[in-house]
């Protein structure tokens, strides 16, 4: 019971440091009462790898072909 208790905290923790980042610095704006979690929140985006578009059609095209 304890383990579904601190998993679903953690759970929880993630979803609302998502949702923080899609409801404010994400459109540039800080978090009203806590700057130093939009800080922390653009330096952890900043550090996941980003696909662009257009990056997986160049990765297949230098690929070689699978026999």
């Amino acid at each position: 019971m304890f383990a579904i208790i601190v998993t679903m905290g953690i759970v929880l923790g993630v979803a609302l440091l998502a949702l923080g980042y899609a409801a404010f610095p994400h459109r540039g704006e800080r978090i009203p009462g806590a700057p130093w979690l939009s800080d922390v929140v653009e330096r952890a985006a900043d550090a996941v790898p980003v696909i662009s578009d257009g990056d997986i059609d160049d990765r297949r095209t230098h690929e070689p072909a699978a026999r």
